[in-house]
């Protein structure tokens, strides 16, 4: 109660308004007069939690989960996903909230394996970490998935997975499942048939799309989905031209996912980016009102997030807050791929962005984060 006068701060701890207070909460009642302090802050304070989950941690508990779980046997889809330590109050399942609004998790497919279709209100998209072989089918067509491509699965689309290939394939998903679920928007839809069948060739947007920043006549008016997966020696290639210029001192060199019929965010809700982190660059922290989640594609580094260390490395997923000052540093050459959710903060016209001023842009390190496995 900043800018309150003593008078008027003993009148609120006084009996009189709690026992008023406890009175109107009978009836399911609420004082504005008291809670308007803590649920308007003058900042953003969020309840999610930095947090970093190793590789080694990874690994275990996928392989683990392979002799478990079957797309077959109960499960549509064997993933697990990473759990904020600040919002495990959330129920049920902590909302699978990663930051406030995000969820993210690996999902892992074996050779031969198949993972029905479904549909949902919640927008998808997937990063692969690792393999190949493996195919989503969004909509009847069949994308085929390496190591490094970017997909996007929009709301209400039909999906789902076979793998043809001959090694366990990993990759990352991320969907908008914590926001849909705290306004009541979700729905969901299992497809009848199992895993639908292509009706369209396949690779479909991909080939179509093949001209790169030229766009197919008639493709100007909005789209869902134009193109559905973004290749991974595309992304090095728009990464290798921006290196001829300087680096952005907060990103290094780094690029935006974009949705090629609009120029807006490749997902509607969710943005993604990959940036390149050249070995002993070290970033300029700064905080914004947009929540991060990190996975560590390839490198090594650490990051800096409100004055305590998170040490990476390849296969590393780690998170910063909204509203938490952060900064890289690479030890080696390191690509990071990143979601975020700018598209929702847009929406409400609340982004905000701030520089660290204090020490050449650099934040003091009072501790140190300790990732299990580690």
């Amino acid at each position: 109660m900043a800018g309150v006068s003593e008078e008027v701060k003993e009148f609120m701890k006084s009996d009189t308004v709690k026992d008023f207070t406890k009175d109107i909460e009978q009836y399911h009642l609420g004082p504005l007069w008291e809670a308007i302090p803590e649920i308007m802050n003058h900042t953003p304070k969020p309840q999610a939690q930095a947090y970093l989950w190793s590789d080694e941690l990874i690994k275990k508990k996928m392989g683990e989960a392979a002799q478990i779980f079957t797309p077959d046997r109960g499960g549509e889809r064997r993933a697990i996903y990473f759990q904020n330590p600040g919002l495990t109050y959330r129920q049920p399942w902590g909302w699978a909230s990663t930051t406030q609004t995000i969820y993210v998790a690996v999902q892992m497919l074996l050779p031969g394996e198949k993972a029905p279709s479904h549909r949902h209100s919640q927008s998808a998209l997937r990063f692969i970490s690792e393999g190949q072989g493996a195919y989503t089918i969004v909509q009847g067509e069949r994308i085929f998935m390496e190591e490094g491509d970017f997909l996007i699965t929009p709301k209400g689309l039909w999906h789902g997975h076979e793998h043809v290939g001959d090694e366990p394939m990993l990759w990352t998903d991320a969907l908008d499942i914590p926001t849909l679920y705290g306004i009541g928007g979700t729905f969901f839809d299992p497809y009848e048939g199992g895993l639908q069948e292509p009706n369209i060739p396949d690779n479909f947007t991909e080939k179509r799309y093949r001209g790169g920043m030229v766009r197919p006549v008639g493709d100007d008016k909005y789209t869902v989905a134009p193109l559905a997966n973004y290749k991974w020696d595309r992304t090095v290639e728009g990464i290798n031209g921006l290196m001829s210029f300087d680096p952005d001192p907060h990103h290094g060199f780094a690029v935006e996912y974009i949705n090629p019929s609009t120029g807006k965010a490749a997902n509607p809700t969710l943005g993604t980016r990959m940036q390149h982190l050249p070995a002993g660059m070290h970033t300029k922290a700064l905080r914004h009102t947009h929540s991060t989640v990190y996975q560590v594609h390839r490198g090594e580094g650490y990051t800096v997030i409100n004055g305590t260390r998170f040490d990476w490395k390849k296969g590393d997923y780690f998170v910063v807050p909204n509203w938490a000052w952060y900064e890289h540093f690479a030890s080696k050459d390191s690509y990071l791929f990143s979601v975020n959710d700018i598209p929702i903060m847009d929406r409400f016209e609340l982004e905000i962005e701030q520089a660290y001023e204090s020490n050449n842009g650099h934040q003091e390190v009072t501790g140190e984060f300790k990732a299990a496995f580690r």
